[in-house]
């Protein structure tokens, strides 16, 4: 920030506001993202719960178009399916250490 000739000085205690600020706004968006991973009975807290979030809340309405993004993936079969494909993947890592 303070490299860029456009902004000019910054006060000493800018940084640490933008900090905190950001901090505070993911603690918020991932205790609801983990709220909506919860429902679902998941373990794993994935891009889609992420996704699910800022549809489901009106205060991350700015992050719509990041979420658009994000492909759909089927919310059937219950338990942990939004994360399977994932888990799989770390299932065959584990199988494949204990081969060795």
């Amino acid at each position: 920030m303070q490299t860029d000739e456009e902004i000019g000085k910054v006060a000493a205690g800018v940084p640490v506001i933008i900090s905190r600020a950001l901090e505070i706004f993911l603690q918020t968006l991932l205790s609801k993202a983990s709220e909506v991973a919860e429902e679902r009975s998941a373990r794993t807290l994935t891009v889609q719960h992420l996704k699910w979030c800022i549809q489901a809340h009106k205060e991350f309405d700015f992050l719509a178009d990041f979420a658009k993004a994000i492909p759909n993936v089927k919310r059937g079969g219950g338990g942990d399916s939004e994360g399977g494909e994932g888990e799989a993947k770390a299932e065959r890592k584990r199988k494949s250490r204990h081969i060795q």
